[in-house]
């Protein structure tokens, strides 16, 4: 679908994909989860890119990055900024949540700067500990 082709949204609209995006960032995990039940999908991306696990990783959300995971969530999709939530994970240096992306098989090689790329970058070794 071109952009021209792409559907206008109103402000209600838009208003409400922005309360989705909120309640990742916020940890309202019960919340997300039954509007995913009820159809919203669990690889929403906003405007920038990014998905609702990878705000909920940055703002290190563990709860919700479970529930997220445990619905399908895909770990390996990448923001406008060729981030992953893997790699928004390392950089908050979370090591549960690195952990359980990487046991959903995140993929620690992908990305603009890779997960390991950002843990070496900040001299967060035991992220680089976690990655290897």
């Amino acid at each position: 679908m071109s952009d021209e082709e792409a559907p206008t949204l109103t402000d209600e609209e838009l208003a409400f994909a922005e309360s989705i995006f909120e309640l990742a960032r916020n940890g309202e995990t019960a919340q997300l989860e039954t509007f995913i039940g009820r159809g919203v999908p669990v690889n929403l991306t906003n405007s920038k890119g990014d998905t609702l696990l990878i705000l909920a990783a940055y703002r290190e959300r563990e709860d919700t990055v479970d529930m997220l995971l445990r619905l399908g969530a895909d770990t390996d999709r990448i923001n406008d900024h060729g981030q992953s939530a893997l790699v928004a994970a390392v950089f908050r240096n979370n090591a549960p949540i690195v952990s359980a992306l990487l046991a959903a098989g995140a993929n620690p090689t992908i990305g603009t700067n890779t997960a390991l790329a950002v843990a070496q970058q900040f001299g967060l070794a035991d992220m680089e500990r976690l990655l290897s």
